[in-house]
């Protein structure tokens, strides 16, 4: 097991590249070339688990391409072991309908040889 502080530095990092909108700059940085990413349910065209960074960067590029994300807040890292959770809430409106909903998450990291190498993304819709 690596030392938490190790795993408390990348989820602080993680964070801070969410709160500036910077998802791909965070999985250029900080995820492992065998990332594991799990959601909750799949979506048109992505499914709910994928490996690798050029599935992660597909999955990122969609999201920022089909939403409008009006705000959003991101409280966290909160670790444990060698795992640590994030905390998302987002406003969004969806180009394709215009539809305009709330969510929230609960993302679950773990982290090896300081990289992400698993996310699990908690929610409903």
């Amino acid at each position: 097991m690596q030392p938490q502080s190790n795993v408390l530095e990348v989820g602080k990092k993680l964070v801070d590249y969410c709160k500036r909108n910077q998802p791909l700059k965070a999985v250029d940085e900080l995820y492992s070339e065998q990332i594991e990413s799990q959601e909750a349910m799949e979506t048109p065209g992505m499914p709910a688990n994928v490996r690798g960074l050029e599935a992660i960067r597909k999955k990122n590029k969609q999201w920022e391409e089909t939403m409008e994300v009006h705000s959003s807040q991101v409280d966290g890292p909160f670790p444990l072991g060698d795992r640590f959770a994030v905390h998302f809430k987002y406003d969004t409106t969806d180009k394709k309908t215009n539809q305009r909903w709330q969510m929230e998450e609960v993302g679950l990291y773990t982290v090896k040889d300081g990289k992400i190498i698993k996310e699990e993304f908690f929610y409903t819709m």
